[in-house]
């Protein structure tokens, strides 16, 4: 793959571009889409995406057996700032170099040339399929959600596989016809970070106003609980890490909108910190709130719906109407993280087709003039994700293979281009508006490091004994 679609010393009059546009095509890249987003819009984008109180509430399915309320309350503050070194390090990057590729691009800019095209391509496979399962692991979360409201009204219904498999088809093509309509995006971005915002206020005062009773501070802050099987505490936490890492997944989102924006060199870092601020914060505290006034956690575990969230909001509400209208409100916000994961897995396939990166390229790099979308890209990635939602039907455990899958290839994408930075050396590149100096240095370290305890730990089946049905397809999936 070589980065080279477009020539400016010969396609282009540098003098009828503006500035934005400008600096793209000393990139070698064209300006193919048109600069409507706004800072706002992006961050809505990156935290809809992100959505860190929702894949809280998501997450409690396999995260209430590995640590419980100290797994949640400890766990994602040090995941928080773990994720405030990965945002740094790619903010560091999408300054320097504003170009919708994200990391592939950087790799091919920053690897030494003999490898560049290799190194390039790799990474551009690892962040597009890393996109995929974000958006999978997504469209699995709300699909159950909305099966588990209709086995709470319904108590006699049973619910199968394939029930959440069908609910995880109907989430993805409904998310799907969002991003066919470029000019309504970035209304949708403001939209979806507005819900998020607004559901997570009714929530957070909801629950702990109307909870019957009140757990006491040592239930919230030092009660651990392991149902995972593994006779270590040590490691069930550990691999429970995995939950509250998926609460931050996807921080690279804003990166693949910098040919959407103006001065995206400024911007795009303000979105993706603004988006782990934004999203520790949230968290947090709706944590904290939720467990509070939660009545016990083997209800939660044993639930019907199979959706743990829900069981709590039962518990706290008393009644299955109310329980439900607060599960519609984290199925909203779902719907609006939908729609940011499949503009963020299109905007990568888009610029990783323009530059030669998968089969096809010249059939998928194609931009919908009239729509202002890569339409073709935006619907083989929404086939892909359909595709890997038959993982469920094989194992109740898909849904954390999935999120590993997609933590583990995201963080590999972001690794590759960070350690070709620091092979090259820090102070060799054109530093953007956005440069931390040693503490950029300390952050890549740290993404590094991180990247390796990830791919090893998160690699442990979540339960033990291991069994067909049980055990995580991370290692087959890599």
């Amino acid at each position: 793959m070589a980065i080279s679609h477009f020539n400016s010393n010969h396609d282009l009059d540098m003098k009828s571009l503006d500035s934005d546009a400008q600096k793209l095509a000393t990139m070698d890249s064209s300006q193919d889409l048109r600069r409507n987003q706004s800072v706002l819009s992006v961050l809505g984008v990156g935290f809809a995406l992100t959505n860190s109180w929702f894949g809280i509430s998501a997450a409690l399915v396999t995260g209430i057996n590995s640590g419980g309320p100290i797994l949640i309350v400890y766990g994602l503050i040090f995941v928080a700032l773990i994720s405030t070194c990965v945002g740094i390090s790619l903010s560091e990057l999408a300054s320097a170099y504003p170009n919708a590729g994200g990391q592939y691009f950087w790799t091919s800019e920053l690897a030494p040339r003999r490898y560049a095209n290799f190194a390039s391509y790799l990474t551009g496979w690892f962040a597009w399929a890393g996109s995929i399962f974000a958006s999978a692991s997504l469209m699995l979360a709300v699909g159950s959600a909305g099966v588990g409201c209709w086995q709470l009204a319904h108590p006699d219904f049973v619910i199968q596989l394939w029930h959440v498999f069908l609910a995880y088809q109907v989430v993805n093509i409904f998310v799907f016809f969002f991003n066919c309509y470029g000019r309504i995006l970035p209304t949708l971005g403001k939209l979806a970070f507005w819900t998020s915002l607004l559901s997570f206020f009714i929530i957070l005062v909801a629950v702990p106003s109307k909870a019957p009773t009140h757990q006491e501070a040592k239930f919230v802050f030092a009660n651990f609980v392991n149902n995972t099987g593994w006779k270590q505490s040590g490691i069930a936490f550990l691999v429970g890490l995995i939950n509250v890492n998926w609460c931050f997944v996807g921080l690279d989102c804003a990166t693949h909108l910098s040919e959407e924006i103006h001065r995206p060199e400024k911007m795009i870092p303000i979105a993706i910190l603004g988006t782990v601020a934004i999203g520790t914060v949230t968290s947090w505290s709706y944590s904290i709130a939720l467990f509070f006034s939660m009545k016990d956690v083997d209800s939660l575990v044993d639930t019907a719906t199979g959706v743990p969230i829900l069981a709590l909001f039962y518990q706290a509400i008393g009644n299955k109407g109310g329980a439900i209208a607060l599960e519609a409100l984290i199925m909203a916000t779902g719907i609006g993280c939908g729609i940011s994961c499949h503009t963020w897995q299109s905007r990568l396939c888009w610029s990783f087709a323009r530059d030669g990166g998968i089969p096809f390229s010249s059939y998928f790099c194609k931009i919908d003039r009239r729509l202002n979308v890569p339409l073709r890209a935006h619907f083989i990635s929404c086939i892909l994700v359909a595709i890997v939602g038959c993982l469920y039907l094989g194992s109740y455990t898909a849904f954390y293979s999935i999120i590993t899958a997609s933590i583990g290839l995201l963080y590999v994408s972001y690794s590759v281009p960070v350690i070709c930075l620091l092979i090259r050396g820090r102070n060799s590149i054109p530093h953007g508006p956005f440069w931390m100096g040693p503490i950029g240095l300390f952050s890549n370290i740290v993404l590094l490091l991180w990247t390796c305890f990830s791919l090893i730990i998160y690699s442990f089946p979540p339960v033990q004994p291991v069994s067909a049905s049980s055990k995580s397809f991370f290692k087959e999936i890599w």
